[in-house]
């Protein structure tokens, strides 16, 4: 396996990352601040083809790989994670699980829109009973003679819960088949019996928007089922392994965004007459986010050239996303301390970034649903 970037891997590196610090660095602690997702952006997104990186041209997608998927999703992440795990979010979970499992007319309805930017994909899974348990949720869907569906429950710690303009959600069925009785269903916000609950007031990632989803007595027609009755958990496990690919991106990028800063800042602080770059404490701790960087993200782009060559790939996302994950969090922690007292400031980027990755080891699977998949992947074999 050759990881060294093509010359288009290297332009689209260098695109994106032109793109994030001109639209968006400028705006980063303003949108944090205001709990603030920028819908002004999403047009200059999409122009980029970042609303529908993987997605096919047929569709209006980029066609893009998943290694060139990671590359966007890094650089995102290394200047806004909050922006990048919207994008992520969109791309690699409502999206995804569409084009994955949606037939024709389901991906010619939702998927030209989806990749257009013009409206945001929400995913529903989690609820406030069934978060690493995600069986045992509690939504459920009615099936009625003429075929339709009647949606009622709730979904919590939804991404784009209330600024989402198509949704996916899983819901109970067949109450008699535990997994195999969960289905999934996919309509658009603004549906009647569908309505956005609490918009929670989160710690990091604050420009994201994470809400409550209600549905009461919400009737969708029959070709609102999206993929075959009873295999929405089965599709969850699938799309959720590709989705671990774009979450240890964005861990990488964010670990890189931290490292940049403690690295510019290191060479600039002055004490006892030299930059602190100059003492082997502020070097080692350097050294050591540089190589644990690094190692993440072949870990990252390993699991991602797997998916490009249709390889299954639930250990490696899950290794890649744990590692990455908690990685981050090491590079964000040693961000702040080498800033010092600067560091817990909001005039340094420091802070934000220590807000913001904590998330990484708990969306999307825990550290101990990671190791919980690791491991019996391993045993399995």
């Amino acid at each position: 396996m050759d990881f060294r970037p093509t010359e288009e891997q290297e332009l689209l590196r260098r695109t994106v990352r032109e793109f994030a610090e001109t639209e968006m660095r400028p705006h980063v602690m303003e949108w944090d601040e205001a709990q603030h997702f920028p819908m002004e952006l999403l047009p200059k997104l999409a122009a980029l083809g970042l609303m529908g990186i993987q997605f096919d041209e047929s569709v209006g997608g980029s066609g893009m790989s998943a290694v060139d998927y990671c590359i966007c999703i890094e650089e995102l992440a290394r200047v806004c994670p909050s922006i990048a795990l919207s994008v992520a979010a969109h791309n690699g979970l409502c999206t995804a699980h569409i084009a994955m499992f949606g037939n024709d007319a389901q991906k010619q309805k939702f998927l030209p829109r989806l990749v257009a930017g013009e409206v945001l994909g929400a995913w529903g899974l989690t609820e406030a009973s069934a978060g690493s348990d995600a069986a045992g949720m509690r939504t459920v869907a009615a099936k009625q003679a003429d075929g339709s569906w009647v949606l009622n429950g709730s979904k919590t710690f939804i991404t784009h819960g209330k600024i989402g303009g198509v949704m996916v959600a899983m819901a109970v069925s067949d109450r008699t088949k535990s997994r195999r009785g969960i289905s999934a269903f996919v309509l658009e916000h603004g549906t009647p019996g569908m309505s956005a609950g609490k918009k929670e007031n989160k710690l990091g990632m604050r420009a994201s928007d994470t809400s409550e989803v209600l549905f009461q007595d919400c009737r969708l027609p029959a070709d609102g089922l999206l993929g075959e009755e009873g295999q929405g958990f089965i599709n969850t496990l699938q799309v959720l392994d590709a989705g671990r690919i774009g979450i240890a991106a964005l861990s990488v990028g964010l670990a890189q965004g931290a490292y940049e800063a403690a690295r510019s800042y290191a060479k600039e602080r002055k004490q006892f007459g030299q930059p602190i770059s100059g003492f082997q404490a502020i070097q080692w701790k350097l050294a050591d986010n540089a190589t644990r960087i690094e190692a993440a993200r072949l870990l990252t782009y390993h699991a991602a050239y797997l998916k490009d060559r249709g390889v299954r790939m639930t250990k490696e996302s899950a290794m890649a996303k744990l590692f990455s994950s908690e990685i981050a969090v090491k590079a964000a922690d040693d961000c702040v301390q080498i800033h010092g007292g600067y560091g817990f400031v909001k005039d340094y980027p420091a802070e934000k970034y220590f807000r913001d990755v904590k998330l990484l080891t708990i969306g999307e699977g825990t550290s101990e649903i990671q190791r919980l998949v690791i491991a019996r992947q391993l045993l399995a074999q």
